[in-house]
């Protein structure tokens, strides 16, 4: 009798293996908001929000490059990919304007088999942290903290909710392992950079300004443990100081974004899937269980393989890399390991 309710509450929560369990919120575009013009329709409003809720979803998504692909998608087709849109229900004066609020909700289905027949991968952040440090170098001057108009100013410009740009606290430990390197400081590992920032993402820039040619700039970064590094060339042009040091914030804080994006790359086109037990006893929860899967967007199915009294086998159908899934469901405390080759749920 306590197996059959067993098996009852198995197929109540995994019955239907096409069933998508994501309660996705990546395809979600909030707090847009647009004035209310009295000549302009209710309807037309909503058209420009759907627009411009579109654009700002392929700019947080998307590589540049990629978004480009995308520049001739008529709106009739964007409209298409919408599930539904929300106003909210207070409207604002702002300078004597009505000022109207949407939140627009794409199919994540729709969305996929849109990139899928253009070919394009889709970025999927969960860890928008990064550590950085910008250290200015005029000519044989290096400046770490004090006197650097970067590290004192990079948070002021280009602020979005993409990335949370994470700057270190003046430390001796740093300035001591920077001027040890001095002469080296290319080849400088940047765990020593943040000795107390293991296993984040890290960002080392060195801005070479000789305030005769163009300023270079050199990126080193590690991102979810993978070392990626850039250089820039910006020109000097006509610019006053503050202004030219504004335009090397926003074009490296850009370039940074890039990376972040390009290292959780999600293709559609490639799923992947993993076989997982979970031995059933007392302290099991399948609910639970279930409601914490939800919350992992990269997974779009979960399918029964096989269930008795002891135990349970799913199949996971996953986007991306398998290490990020596991950083998933570790977030969400489910503790995945891998014990006589196969992956077992432990202390769920």
């Amino acid at each position: 009798m306590k197996f059959n309710k067993q098996i009852i509450i198995i197929l109540v929560i995994f019955f239907k293996t096409e069933t998508l369990l994501c309660e996705n919120n990546l395809f979600n575009v909030n707090n847009i908001q647009l004035e209310k013009k009295d000549k302009i329709t209710n309807k037309a409003l909503a058209d420009k929000a759907i627009k411009k809720g579109f654009n700002q979803l392929i700019s947080k998504i998307l590589l540049k490059n990629d978004k480009d692909r995308l520049s001739d998608l008529s709106f009739p087709s964007i409209k298409k990919l919408v599930t539904y849109y929300q106003v909210s229900n207070e409207t604002k004066e702002k300078k004597n304007q009505e000022i109207v609020s949407f939140s627009i909700t794409f199919d994540k289905d729709k969305m996929h088999e849109l990139f899928y027949s253009r070919g394009i991968s889709y970025s999927e952040i969960t860890d928008k942290e990064i550590f950085i440090l910008p250290i200015l170098i005029e000519k044989n001057d290096i400046r770490i903290f004090n006197n650097n108009f970067f590290y004192k100013n990079w948070n002021k410009k280009l602020n979005d909710d993409l990335i949370e740009f994470i700057l270190p606290i003046e430390n001796i430990e740093i300035i001591q392992n920077i001027n040890e390197n001095k002469n080296n400081l290319m080849n400088l590992d940047i765990n020593k950079i943040f000795p107390e920032y293991p296993n984040k993402n890290l960002a080392s820039i060195l801005i070479e300004d000789n305030k005769i040619n163009n300023i270079k700039v050199y990126i080193k970064t590690k991102v979810q443990e993978k070392n990626v590094s850039r250089s820039l060339n910006i020109k000097r042009q006509k610019f006053k100081p503050n202004e030219l040091n504004d335009k090397i914030i926003t074009e490296v804080k850009n370039e940074l974004i890039n990376i972040v994006k390009s290292v959780n790359l999600i293709d559609v086109r490639t799923p992947s899937f993993l076989n997982i037990k979970m031995n059933l006893n007392s302290k099991s929860n399948l609910v639970e269980l279930n409601l914490r899967v939800k919350n992992i967007e990269s997974i779009e199915n979960v399918f029964v393989q096989e269930f008795n009294k002891d135990f349970i086998k799913i199949r996971i159908k996953y986007l991306g890399k398998l290490e990020k899934l596991r950083n998933q469901l570790k977030k969400e405390k489910i503790n995945l390991q891998f014990i006589n080759d196969q992956w077992v749920i432990k202390n769920l």
